[in-house]
């Protein structure tokens, strides 16, 4: 039972981590791996689903998002908006290597929505971006490294 709530508990932190709400989830991670009751390719997997999944979900979001840049409320003016889709126009998906980061790959995941980022492109990347940053978590607190 313990087994199958850790598993629950990390992918919801890792999904929730992925969207624009202020969480982490590498400190579960580490401390799921030190318990060592869990198997460190199960870990690794469910983090990097959940926080995928939650990725995909900025995703959706910057797809329907920009019918609404026209309102008062959108919390971005035409200008920033602007800004943003020239940067991702100049530098491309690639940018979304940088989505494991704090604080500025999440809105480049939102952003890749919004360009109208083909889903398999964006999926491939970004999975591969956030499966190596869990995948140097579980190094570092494993001691491979």
């Amino acid at each position: 039972m313990w087994g199958l709530s850790g598993y629950l508990g990390l992918f919801l932190a890792a999904f929730g981590a992925a969207t624009l709400l202020p969480m982490q989830s590498e400190a579960l991670l580490a401390g799921l791996l030190l318990s060592e009751r869990y198997a460190v390719w199960g870990v690794l997997a469910v983090a990097s689903a959940g926080n995928v999944l939650g990725s995909l979900v900025n995703w959706l979001l910057g797809r329907y998002v920009e019918r609404f840049r026209h309102k008062r409320w959108f919390p971005v003016n035409e200008r920033q908006l602007t800004r943003a889709q020239q940067h991702y126009h100049r530098y491309g998906r690639w940018t979304l290597l940088l989505s494991w980061m704090p604080i500025i790959g999440d809105p480049l995941t939102l952003v890749a929505g919004m360009m109208r980022e083909p889903l398999w492109s964006f999926v491939l990347i970004v999975a591969l971006a956030k499966t190596t940053r869990y995948l140097m978590v579980v190094g570092l607190t494993l001691g491979w490294m």
